[in-house]
């Protein structure tokens, strides 16, 4: 019988054709799965990386509820047109600690995966309460509310539990004092400011908001903008990745 024959059987009996597909897929499948059973993590560890403080973490709350993914992206793509206009290509581990990310899929508005340190608080609180006020063709709606919104710390510590759920490491010690550090992010002159940076490595703690009277939503998500593409030193990151 010749190999066109052969292949007949296939195109004549849909029982034959069904078999054969599943066993192609299965097949598929396991050469695709089965080397992640040998791995200890899908994601490279990337120095620099820590979990979102209990502010930045309420922030992130904030942006998801008021759905900023729907218009904003948090993922550069290694294209070259990306990175020069946004700057170095998203890392997997920069979002190890999103439940759930926040890559997007749209861009209305420009990517914010680099926006943290390119803009100063007062920006931020400007363009939040009236976006057309520092952009004049922008089309974001405005959210002035947040800044007299004050941020309610009573459910910060089951925010955090539910994150380490998850996955992200949390400690004990994070969550018993995730109260006082949300606090001790947006105060200047804060008495447990050493405590916090042990806990939170090269975290931001200032008043985001311009209010010292008290913490406000708009501390919390320009506290979480602003932290957005910073932790990782992308020149010592290059210079390993050339090492290698």
């Amino acid at each position: 019988m010749s190999l066109w024959n052969r292949h007949k059987i296939f195109e004549t009996n849909s029982i034959v054709l069904v078999l054969g597909i599943l066993i192609v897929v299965a097949i598929g499948g396991v050469v695709e799965a089965l080397p992640l059973f040998y791995l200890k993590s899908t994601i490279e560890k990337v120095d620099g990386i820590r979990p979102y403080t209990p502010l930045e973490l309420a922030g992130r709350s904030i942006y998801v509820r008021e759905g900023c993914y729907l218009c904003h992206s948090q993922m550069i793509r290694p294209l070259r047109d990306e990175v020069e206009r946004y700057g170095h290509y998203s890392l997997a581990a920069e979002s190890q600690f999103d439940h759930p990310f926040q890559w997007g899929s749209k861009r209305t508005g420009p990517d914010l995966a680099r926006v943290g340190g390119k803009y100063s608080d007062g920006w931020h609180k400007a363009h939040l309460a009236d976006p057309r006020s520092v952009v004049p063709a922008s089309i974001m709606p405005g959210y002035p509310q947040m800044a007299t919104t004050a941020l309610d710390p009573a459910h910060i510590q089951d925010l955090l539990k539910a994150q380490a759920a998850v996955g992200t490491p949390y400690t004990q010690d994070q969550i018993a004092k995730a109260k006082d550090d949300l606090i001790t992010q947006a105060t200047d002159d804060a008495s447990d400011s050493d405590g916090f940076e042990e806990r939170y490595p090269k975290a931001l703690f200032r008043d985001f908001d311009g209010n010292p009277d008290r913490v406000t939503e708009m501390d919390a998500l320009i506290a979480y903008l602003q932290m957005l593409g910073t932790q990782v030193d992308f020149k010592l990151y290059q210079d390993k990745v050339n090492i290698r």
